[in-house]
């Protein structure tokens, strides 16, 4: 099999960190892959916003835990995180996002850094506290985050024999 193929079957979501920083050059990377997702006619309108302040990112965690009513809430404590958003009125926004957030995930598990998919600012992006919280983070008012990367070392067993379901496919040959 090949390494492509090795590695999108390989890779599962990791919802428990070590406390190991991923290098700067390594989250440059992981922003170039995003960078480099398709997106509807090639009008690349994503924003990417790197988060490894561990202050702003608990500032932002409590704003969302306060907001939706989850006490302690964490993003799994990871070492970074990097919010996509894309402008609210682009009609292709959540694919746009969602294109660049898998390749966030592949190219961090080729990578040997672990990934979730966090969607808790869905719907809550204009939400008073949370975007004042997006506003220092210099997100722009236009833009909505329609999901976040957590990244970091995985301090979890692989679980890279995880079974996938079979029964949704339907061949029309």
């Amino acid at each position: 099999m090949n390494a492509v193929l090795e590695n999108i079957f390989s890779r599962r979501s990791t919802r428990k960190f070590l406390k190991k920083e991923i290098s700067k050059q390594d989250l440059k990377t992981l922003v170039d892959c995003a960078r480099f997702a398709p997106s509807a006619m090639n009008r690349q309108l994503c924003k990417f916003t790197v988060l490894q302040n561990k202050d702003m990112m608990k500032k932002l965690a409590d704003a969302i835990g306060k907001q939706l009513g989850r006490e302690g809430y964490d993003f799994y404590c990871p070492d970074a995180l990097i919010l996509v958003s894309n402008e609210r009125t682009n009609a292709h926004a959540v694919e746009d996002c969602a294109c660049a957030l898998e390749n966030i995930f592949l190219g961090a598990h080729s990578m040997g850094i672990g990934s979730v998919w966090i969607n808790q600012l869905k719907g809550i992006c204009d939400e008073p506290e949370i975007r004042a919280v997006l506003n220092e983070l210099k997100l722009p008012a236009e833009h909505l985050v329609w999901g976040i990367a957590a990244l970091g070392y995985t301090d979890a067993p692989s679980q890279n024999g995880a079974v996938k379901r079979e029964d949704c496919v339907e061949y029309i040959l």
